[in-house]
């Protein structure tokens, strides 16, 4: 769960911008909290900061900001030196060791870059050969789960189904993925594809969905992921002669808002009731954004009811909030839901099937694998002379019926859970694809075997991989490919290159 705006922004000089995934618009200089009790919340008073951008400077402003907002202050060290720590990230990882440890926070917590994460927020822009891959942990292989319209990658051929077989800055040094993860695993794949820098050439061979191989030099370039596919995000699907509508949502971003009304105004006009809604790869993004793909399953939500609950720790607690459904002049009516989920659906998607379980019970499943586990969300504090903004834990959040514990994934919580492959040989959205099948035959009232609420995510999804801490599992042998150092697309988009 990301970004949490209301009416109330206070300029500030040591910011809250956003929760969790980022800020999203407006400047670095500002508080965005949820209104306390229905009153403008109280702007936190600035902690006086050496502007320096020192090592030392930065890890001690960090301290401060995690010991005043932390969710759990409890599991904090008193006090921690940072001297024996080369990072800042490597600081914060040591502060919150604890509730790590505990499966609450599985570095949820993390410094990134202002201006990085604003440009993929709001409009999704990022840099890379616009693939996201995920690897077989038992084989050695790399996939292709998804490609971006816009991207180098699709243009030159590489799309969902891909294997990428070798790697190399020219045709001379190829090496192949094989003998990739033999030198270093998954770390020395994402290594051998290089930085997420326009103008950055590798040489790929790939075998395409359709057997070809192919090996021709990609430059990554300077692209918006959209959020929702063009190509396949929308459609309307006769389900043995009922109009289904399916939505896939890549990530929770500004430029989904206008997207997501289009595609219910599509599906309301068409009297579409049964939806298929696939969040199978979605980490994350902005809590508003979630809540508008709430607002939009509400049209027969009443403006009294709870969609969601957001509570800080204690002494913040006159940031907590209620929020009630709104529903708007593009929402539907739905009778039955199948939430499409892997691993990897994380935090704002969370969000969303967590906010349908009170109102749609026994007519709504999980499709798939169980979903990730992450009630909780982040703040973004920000030292703008730095270019830092630091995501902090710092609030959960509860459906109607108070479930804000399921940090083991989704699936011991909805009433009807199906269990499902992630088909890459065929397009998302393909009614022959094995988790769109199996939402349409949930649907249709198919019976089906129900997921373990012990598989995919859960205490084993937290603990940290070589690959990188915002890797997330996909299924027992797979998981989505992720640099050590990830940009901010690559955390709310994981997978991307």
């Amino acid at each position: 769960m990301r970004l949490r705006r209301s009416g109330s922004i206070l300029a500030l000089a040591a910011l809250l911008s956003s929760c969790g995934g980022g800020g999203g618009g407006g400047s670095n200089n500002v508080v965005s909290l949820p209104p306390g009790g229905g009153g403008a919340a109280p702007a936190p008073t600035p902690t006086p900061v050496n502007t320096t951008c020192s090592l030392q400077n930065r890890q001690s402003w960090a301290f401060d900001q995690i010991n005043e907002w932390y969710l759990f202050p409890e599991t904090l060290p008193a006090s921690l030196s940072p001297t024996p720590y080369a990072t800042v990230q490597d600081y914060v990882d040591a502060l919150t060791a604890t509730a790590r440890n505990q499966g609450r926070d599985r570095f949820f917590t993390y410094i990134t870059s202002i201006a990085e994460e604003n440009a993929f927020l709001e409009s999704g822009a990022t840099a890379g050969f616009g693939i996201r891959l995920s690897y077989d942990s038992s084989a050695s292989r790399v996939f292709v789960l998804d490609a971006y319209e816009g991207a180098p990658a699709l243009a030159a051929g590489i799309d969902r189904g891909t294997e990428l077989l070798a790697i190399g800055t020219s045709n001379a040094n190829l090496q192949t993925v094989s003998s990739l993860f033999a030198q270093g695993g998954a770390a020395a794949v994402s290594s051998a594809l290089g930085p997420a820098t326009a103008g950055t050439s590798r040489v790929l061979r790939f075998r395409n969905a359709a057997g070809n191989e192919i090996t021709t030099t990609v430059s990554k370039t300077d692209y918006d992921i959209q959020p929702i596919s063009p190509r396949y995000g929308v459609q309307i699907l006769d389900n043995g002669g009922t109009k289904t509508g399916y939505i896939n949502l890549r990530t929770f971003i500004d430029s989904a808002e206008a997207q997501l009304r289009d595609a219910f105004l599509q599906f309301r006009n068409a009297g579409v009731t049964d939806l298929v809604i696939d969040l199978r790869y979605n980490g994350g993004g902005l809590v508003r954004t979630a809540e508008l793909f709430a607002d939009l399953l509400g049209r027969n939500r009443f403006s009294n009811e709870v969609q969601s609950v957001t509570r800080f720790r204690p002494s913040k607690s006159a940031n907590n909030e209620t929020r009630n459904f709104r529903p708007q002049a593009q929402s539907v009516a739905p009778t039955r839901i199948a939430f499409i989920t892997t691993g990897a659906s994380a935090s704002a998607s969370e969000l969303v099937i967590n906010a349908m379980i009170p109102y749609l019970g026994s007519d709504m499943a999980l499709v798939g694998s169980n979903s990730y586990g992450k009630p909780v969300g982040q703040i973004g504090l920000d030292r703008s002379a730095c270019d830092d903004r630091i995501r902090i834990v710092a609030f959960a959040t509860e459906n109607a019926d108070g479930n804000a514990n399921y940090y083991n994934g989704l699936a011991a919580s909805v009433a009807n859970s199906c269990q499902a492959a992630d088909d890459i040989s065929l397009p998302l959205g393909n009614p022959g694809e094995a988790s769109t099948a199996r939402a349409l035959g949930f649907l249709s009232g198919a019976s089906c075997t129900p997921i373990s609420s012990s598989s995919s995510s859960g205490a084993n999804a937290g603990q940290r991989e070589p690959v990188s801490p915002f890797a997330k599992p996909l299924s027992r042998d797979r998981a989505l490919l992720m640099p050590e150092q990830p940009t901010p697309a690559q955390r709310e988009v994981p997978g991307s290159f």
